[in-house]
């Protein structure tokens, strides 16, 4: 074997373990697709990538002729080779596992609930009075919106099911959707055990503050059962091994709920994903949130996007269900029309994902919501209007990265330095937020936070002389387990009555929890944070700053979407005309087997 340690390429370096010539060239390719969040490499596409390999690699014309006879691939998926070789994609064999458990897990939900239908109907009838009331008022619906109560939809389909997709952009009702779901459940099984979870301990707690919040109208006994919602990460839920991989709960000793709701799903690698799926048992209900249209996880794996994209219109359902949802609907133009009608669908996800379409937070015709509809279908006629001076009130696009703009934004910080109380502080510091594509660069979140740190300090708001200065905001960049901290917290340094400076965070019951930075080694300064950190938060108002130059890969359609969508109330946008046309022209587009595996199932059935 050749001397690996001389290659500065790693996935050369991986490709050069395997010492079959024939083998080397798809072990590196396949290298490069995990490192981009592909979970397998699809061979028929596989010679466009000729031009990425190393200068003695060469692709044959026929793939799966050169791969077929290779010892250390396998075929069937049952083997022990490192590679899988499956529906004309190279898969290592841990994520082929992954997603093959995965698929797996769901088909044993959908067997699981087929017993329990009939029971589960009669249910409904049984809540009809609680239902129409909790889907008796309704907000406006804008010419040209889709009107049909799909809310409803989605809660009809969550009591029903065991395996239930709701996605939906931002203000679309997603956790209004699942707090009716469980008032229904509530009312029928008051001692029903429930857990909530989401990647990040913000984006867990912001689901539990909004279900206790919630003004639907239920039974104090009801209210009282959402007060006691608690949070958690993924990982805490599962409960990790420490210095390990694994967790306490998996398929020999799964979950004890009875209904599991994971918000922010997007987020989720396949990894993770597999894990969670091995620990919640089919009898359970899983309801599975997130935005099919914002950026996938860091890691491999795209699930739940995947997901989302398996059937190829959404919203779909038989004409029996759609009788049966429009029983609750008294508003003629609110019920399911017969065009969402099809009975002879065999897809396995058939009748168990919805998307809500109607945001409550922004219109379609105007502001954020417009835009990011625009970004995210890639209508540049409509992109171009936002490139007029003054053309909206909510988007503001300065296509010059004007410092005058930069730093009326970040003034903005010294509400929450100013602030005595250490917990509206917190809250404050969430009215805003500068959000950055790169880490890197002048654009880049290192320079970002320098110069917003430099302005702050010259305005004498802080005095930078320690790492851990006082009202430093931090994010933190891993879990920290054994404080209840979690990858992505947010919080600011402060002293406490004894003077001594302390990281504040808000913990799950919206309380204050303090640690001595010096445990917290891994945390970074979030005056300004990547976008992708900024997933499962939202901000009052966001500055986005993007890099000067198309050349950035990541820079992609999901990335401004997820950004933008951030915003609340207004989006300040300093990138150039060609970065955002670019940015809304590409779009990412990660390597997996499930809507094929999905539709060989399909296929099978008919």
């Amino acid at each position: 074997m050749r001397n690996i340690s001389t290659l500065n390429d790693v996935h050369q370096q991986f490709a050069e373990y395997f010492e079959v010539p024939a083998l080397k060239p798809y072990a590196y390719l396949l290298s490069k697709k995990l490192s981009e969040g592909h979970i397998c490499l699809h061979l028929d596409k596989v010679e466009e990538e000729q031009e990425n390999l190393p200068p003695h690699y060469t692709i044959p014309e026929n793939s799966i002729a050169a791969l077929a006879p290779v010892p250390l691939v396998g075929k069937d998926g049952n083997d022990s080779q490192p590679f899988v070789l499956y529906q004309n994609r190279l898969y290592l064999q841990r994520y082929y596992r992954y997603e093959t458990n995965f698929l797996q897990h769901i088909k044993a939900f959908l067997a699981a609930e087929k017993a329990v239908l009939p029971e589960r109907v009669a249910l409904l009838q049984e809540q009809q009075s609680l239902i129409s009331n909790l889907f008796a008022q309704h907000a406006a619906i804008n010419e040209g919106d889709d009107p049909a109560d799909w809310q409803l939809a989605a809660a009809i389909t969550g009591v029903l099911h065991n395996f239930t997709i709701i996605t939906g952009g931002p203000g679309t009702g997603k956790t209004t959707t699942v707090a009716k779901i469980l008032a229904i459940l509530f009312a029928t099984d008051p001692g029903l055990k429930v857990a909530l979870a989401a990647p990040t301990g913000k984006a867990a707690a912001r689901m539990a503050e909004s279900l206790r919040n919630t003004t639907i109208p239920v039974d104090p006994a009801i209210a009282k059962k959402f007060q006691d919602l608690s949070p958690s990460t993924i990982h805490r839920l599962l409960k990790p091994v420490k210095n390990s991989p694994y967790f306490r709960h998996n398929k020999n000793n799964p979950l004890n709920y009875d209904v599991v709701i994971v918000d922010e799903c997007s987020m989720i690698d396949v990894a993770l994903f597999a894990k969670l799926m091995d620990a919640i048992s089919p009898h359970t209900r899983l309801i599975l949130l997130g935005d099919k249209d914002q950026l996938a996880s860091v890691e491999a794996g795209s699930l739940f996007g995947d997901l989302c994209q398996a059937q190829e219109t959404l919203n779909e359902f038989s004409s029996e269900t759609i009788q049966r949802i429009n029983r609750f609907i008294e508003d003629p133009e609110r019920k399911i029309p017969a065009s969402h009608e099809r009975n002879d669908s065999r897809h396995p996800l058939f009748q168990h994902l919805v998307e809500l379409r109607h945001s409550h937070r922004f219109t379609g015709h105007t502001g954020i919501g417009k835009f990011s509809k625009a970004v995210i279908h890639n209508n540049q006629a409509v992109i171009e209007e936002f490139f007029q001076a003054g053309a909206d009130e909510q988007v503001i696009i300065d296509q010059s990265y004007t410092t005058a703009l930069f730093e009326q934004f970040i003034s903005g910080y010294a509400s929450f330095i100013t602030e005595k109380d250490t917990l509206t502080a917190l809250k404050k510091l969430n009215a805003q937020r500068v959000l950055v594509a790169i880490r890197e660069g002048a654009q880049g979140l290192y320079a970002i936070n320098r110069n917003i740190e430099k302005y702050l300090h010259d305005k004498k708001l802080i005095t930078i002389n320690t790492e851990f200065y006082e009202n430093r905001p931090v994010i933190l960049t891993r879990n920290y387990y054994e404080h209840g901290l979690f990858n992505g917290d947010t919080g600011i340094i402060r002293a406490d009555h004894n003077g001594v400076l302390m990281a504040w965070f808000e913990d799950s019951t919206g309380g204050l929890k303090g640690v001595l930075p010096g445990y917290l080694t891994l945390a970074e300064t979030a005056f300004a944070m990547t976008i992708h950190k900024s997933q499962g938060s939202e901000f009052g108002e966001v500055l986005v700053v993007l890099p000067d130059t198309t050349d950035v890969p990541i820079l992609t359609r999901e990335l401004l979407y997820t950004a933008v969508s951030r915003a609340r109330r207004r989006v300040f946008v300093q990138g150039t005309a060609e970065v955002i046309r670019m940015a809304a022209a590409r779009f990412v587009e990660r390597a997996s087997g499930i809507a094929a595996r999905f539709l060989a199932v399909e296929t099978a059935a008919n």
